[in-house]
């Protein structure tokens, strides 16, 4: 596949024109979004306004007339109608990790209300490769309240897919798992894990850290319990942006969650020195939110208003494939071994290659002004983000890397040091 092929792709792409909304920087191939979306033109806009007026001339009354205190549910419908679930279930607040947390305990404090023993049903089934900080939660979890409580299982994810009634089993308590896999880019057939976990009894937490914003979710068709995700990745919230947390909405009167901050109380702003959790998906909120973050967060949004999520699946697979085979063609296939599923439908929107020298690679790309990532142990993974990656990117960056493969660019010292961000 030439050039004049990929630009080709470009003049058909019906999402090439969202492109436009993106700061992309200059003379710069971003391949990066699955780790750090980029920034909007809208937040950028959003943030001047909301600095300068909004806190800079209108002060506290922005909580009022700007409508600040009501940004986290505003955000989490907006997030909501991007992973298939319903107005009032989704909140924008806190981080993935604070939220697991939050949805752990609340997972828990429902399977109390339904009698459900904790001495026979207890554990939480995750997989060994899952995001870590998934895992430490839980693991923090099990030791505030002990492993008779709480205790994590893990599973090989190859395995779980292969024989869930093996896994899943009348100890299970919750199901944890993330959607796509951040190492490897697999998508789990989670409507499928999820009807087979309820059909045992247990509950189910989503992570979409890797879905939200980059592939069709639909969590209320699945019937899914709980969900966590970010929008710093595909939903381009900005570093560190605020999460979210989704609870289904036939769980909502029913849970309680341990971190009652004023803003999950019932009525906030009465001060009243005893907690009353409010009825609906606020319970989830704990301390004041970040305004300024979450500002941002909304703007970043705005790029989603006249996408079709199954339109960018289509193209985010389109990506991949191109770039698999632009590599066969530059007669690098076989240098790296791709731990991607094979099928596109089994992945997300992202291709993961092992190479012994994979940092060093990542290294020498970045400095090329090709942006791709690391993860450990050897793991060079590109990113495929429909909204503004082109095809004719794609192009000039297995170029790149090409004649960084040749040249041995990579054996260079100063690409095999590690930086403190891998």
């Amino acid at each position: 596949m030439d050039f004049t092929a990929l630009k080709a792709l470009d003049r058909q792409d019906p999402l090439a024109p969202v492109r436009q909304q993106f700061v992309i920087p200059e003379d710069t191939i971003y391949l990066d979004g699955n780790s750090l979306g980029l920034l909007t033109h809208a937040t950028q806009q959003r943030l001047a306004e909301v600095t300068s007026q909004q806190w800079g001339q209108d002060v506290i009354s922005s909580w009022n007339q700007h409508n600040w205190v009501h940004l986290p549910a505003t955000v989490g419908d907006k997030i909501g109608q991007l992973i298939g679930a319903e107005a009032g279930q989704v909140i924008c607040c806190d981080s993935i990790s604070v939220n697991l947390f939050k949805a752990l305990s609340a997972a828990f404090s429902l399977l109390d209300a339904r009698g459900e023993p904790r001495t026979e049903r207890h554990q939480v089934l995750s997989t060994a490769d899952n995001f870590p900080t998934d895992l430490y939660m839980v693991q923090g979890l099990q030791q505030l309240v002990g492993s008779q409580q709480c205790e994590l299982v893990l599973a090989d994810e190859a395995e779980l897919l292969s024989d869930l009634s093996q896994h899943i089993t009348k100890q299970t308590a919750v199901v944890l798992l993330t959607e796509v896999n951040f190492r490897s880019g697999r998508r789990l057939p989670m409507a499928d894990i999820i009807a087979h976990a309820h059909a045992m009894g247990a509950l189910v937490i989503v992570d979409l850290a890797h879905s939200a914003g980059a592939v069709p979710v639909e969590l209320d068709s699945w019937r899914a319990d709980f969900a966590v995700g970010c929008t710093y990745k595909y939903l381009n919230g900005g570093p560190g942006a605020p999460a979210f947390v989704y609870v289904a909405k036939r769980h909502l009167a029913d849970i309680t969650q341990p971190l009652s901050g004023w803003f999950g109380h019932s009525q906030p702003f009465a001060f009243d020195a005893k907690f009353s959790a409010a009825a609906g998906i606020e319970k989830m909120l704990s301390g004041t939110p970040s305004i300024i973050a979450m500002s941002a967060v909304d703007a970043a949004l705005e790029v989603f208003e006249s996408v079709d999520m199954n339109q960018l699946r289509t193209k985010s697979v389109q990506l991949s494939e191109v770039f698999l085979e632009l590599l066969e063609q530059a007669e690098l296939a076989e240098q790296f071994d791709c731990i991607s599923p094979a099928e596109s439908a089994q992945r997300g929107s992202q291709l993961s290659f092992a190479h012994p020298q994979a940092y060093a690679i990542c290294q020498a790309l970045i400095e090329r002004n090709v942006i791709a990532d690391f993860r450990a142990p050897n793991y060079l993974r590109i990113g495929f983000t429909p909204l503004y990656t082109s095809f004719e990117e794609l192009g000039k960056a297995v170029q790149q890397l090409q004649d960084i493969m040749q040249t041995q660019a990579y054996l260079d010292p100063r690409f095999q040091a590690r930086q403190a961000v891998t």
